[in-house]
């Protein structure tokens, strides 16, 4: 009887582990997503160029980029669990920074907080789960985590279509009137980010009440804690035996006192799982999903839907995110890390040559009209008339829109115009910062805009994306960066692994939008192909099968060569 208290006590602990750093994956989830429908309102309430708008975006990715080294470092001195604690600190503090920003430099140090936040909670709670659970439940415990992340992917976007609805309902009812229409559109990107702050609590509260690491606490002479913390998350014998095999001679980071952590990355017994991590963490973001998790809005509003209709999309996508992610969850540990890895990044690969195809028929149409323009210029200003006698005839007999790209001194402004009615008209004036500054027109497009239909299609593809990325690489992704990496240098190879992923995801997401105002949509979808390519190459004939296997067998079997 005892015993049965004993695991029903060690099963209550176990899920609710497990809970608590799902909870940390919802927080990095809505981090990436909250964003992708705030776009629609936020330059319109805060004056914002185009570079500081990608800027916005990529401060999340960069703040992540920022802490995730310095987040194993801290996690070894202090531990997991305070880590995390100071996690959920951080996630709270930057949604009251947005939310109260009247600016960009308040909203851009938010959203910096806000990924700095991701990033400690994307190193410490895989590696705390990877060292709290047994080798049967680690799989299931980090996919827990993924579609946590997913769900709260899927709940941003859920949020800001809720927020869209309300804010495009008073703009209607507002009939022109400029401070209510403006009124909406700021309590719409403002309570999107406030209604976040809830889970943010939650997981700030609940990691209170986590044991530390067992594993930790062993590489800081504490057996004896180390034996009790085990015996929350798994049984009695499992940890006693657990127990031994960590503390045995080949297993023990404590062995070689006079090798710092840094120096046992040049062995080659950890360079090559070190190097293997750190690549298939840099080509998971350069499959562009965090770009298109922040920009889908954007994207599919350019691929010819309306608002409303756009953040529909953007919940769809994401919903599918959650339920791919749940096949997953079945899947990890009974097909195997390298199965799904191979079948995620080949759907990737032709979800985004077909969506990249789609973009490039209706994109390789655009008119170069800079001069047409350019010749409208009056002192400092451009008024024109958008119709076939100032810009030509219309394509097919559809409508077409006008984008121009210019800039009042330093920054990037752009102004896009539907020639869809009469009185359609670009009105290009300086504001009042910018009153004495020259006019430049760097680039003005005329180009058909696509159907509905062909937004619906650009939904089907990117769809298809985000199944094939939650099977494969979104699951994958965290076990491979935890199970990889062995005791001796795991924390900062953690860490480093972490700073190339969240690099190579704020480059991405930083030259977006000027890349696509440049070349199309079209060439950021063929440049992500291309290096998903390279990532199924890499799975397929260089990453080692690690289902079922313990972190000592792992580390053992690169050891073996």
């Amino acid at each position: 009887m005892v015993a049965k208290r004993l695991e029903s006590g060690t099963s209550v602990y176990s899920r609710f582990l497990i809970f608590i750093a799902g909870l940390g994956g919802l927080l990095y989830g809505i981090d990436i997503g909250i964003i992708a429908a705030a776009l629609l309102y936020l330059g319109k309430t805060v004056n914002l160029t185009i570079g500081q708008t990608s800027i916005i975006v990529a401060a999340v990715l960069g703040g992540s980029m920022m802490s995730s080294p310095v987040a194993g470092i801290l996690a070894d001195w202090f531990g997991r669990k305070k880590i995390m604690i100071v996690s959920g600190l951080m996630f709270i503090a930057s949604v009251v920074l947005i939310v109260v920003s009247q600016g960009f430099t308040a909203l851009f140090l938010g959203r910096l907080l806000q990924g700095m936040s991701g990033g400690v909670i994307a190193v410490v709670v895989p590696l705390y789960l990877a060292e709290s659970l047994s080798a049967s439940k680690r799989g299931q415990g980090t996919a827990v985590f993924q579609f946590m992340l997913t769900f709260g992917i899927a709940l941003a976007a859920f949020i800001g279509w809720f927020y869209t609805r309300e804010a495009e309902s008073a703009i209607a009812l507002a009939a022109g009137n400029a401070t209510l229409i403006r009124a909406a559109q700021n309590h719409a990107w403002r309570g999107m980010f406030l209604a976040v702050i809830y889970p943010g609590l939650c997981f700030f509260v609940g990691s209170f009440f986590l044991v530390e690491s067992p594993r930790w606490l062993l590489r800081k002479g504490r057996p004896e804690d180390a034996l009790r913390a085990l015996r929350r998350s798994i049984s009695e014998e499992e940890a006693r035996l657990t127990l031994q095999e960590v503390q045995s001679p080949a297993n023990n980071p404590r062995e070689k006192k006079s090798s710092s952590d840094l120096g046992s990355l040049l062995q080659r017994k950890y360079v090559i799982p070190f190097v293997l991590a750190c690549t298939i963490l840099a080509l998971n973001q350069a499959t562009g999903i965090n770009s298109i998790l922040g920009f889908l809005v954007v994207i599919l509003k350019q691929a010819g839907m309306t608002s409303t209709h756009a953040t529909q999309g953007d919940v769809v996508v994401k919903l599918l995110n959650c339920v791919m992610t749940l096949v997953a969850v079945a899947l990890v540990d009974k097909k195997g890390r390298k199965f799904l890895l191979k079948l995620g990044t080949a759907g990737i690969t032709l979800a985004l040559i077909a969506g990249g195809l789609v973009f490039l028929r209706f994109e390789s149409q655009r008119i170069d009209v800079k001069s047409k323009v350019q010749a409208m210029q009056s002192g400092n200003k451009i008024v024109m008339v958008v119709s076939p006698d100032t810009l030509g005839p219309v394509s097919q007999g559809g409508t077409m829109a006008l984008t121009v790209l210019y800039s009042y001194g330093d920054g990037d402004l752009i102004a896009t115009v539907l020639n869809d009615h009469d009185n359609a008209t670009l009105d290009i004036e300086p504001g009042p910062k910018s009153i004495n500054a020259p006019l430049t027109i760097k680039r003005a497009f005329y180009v058909p805009v696509p159907s509905e239909e062909t937004g619906w299609l650009v939904t089907i593809c990117l769809a298809i994306f985000i199944a094939a990325y939650s099977v494969g690489p979104g699951v994958v992704v965290w076990l491979t960066l935890s199970e990889l990496m062995p005791m001796r240098i795991r924390s900062i190879g953690m860490g480093i692994a972490l700073l190339l992923n969240q690099g190579v995801s704020t480059v991405i997401a930083a030259v977006f939008l000027p890349t696509v105002g440049h070349y199309g949509y079209y060439a950021m979808f063929f440049f992500w192909a291309g290096c998903t390519v390279i990532y199924f190459i890499t799975a397929a004939f260089f990453l080692p099968e690690t289902k079922g296997k313990t972190l000592e067998e792992i580390e053992m079997h690169f050891e073996r060569g």
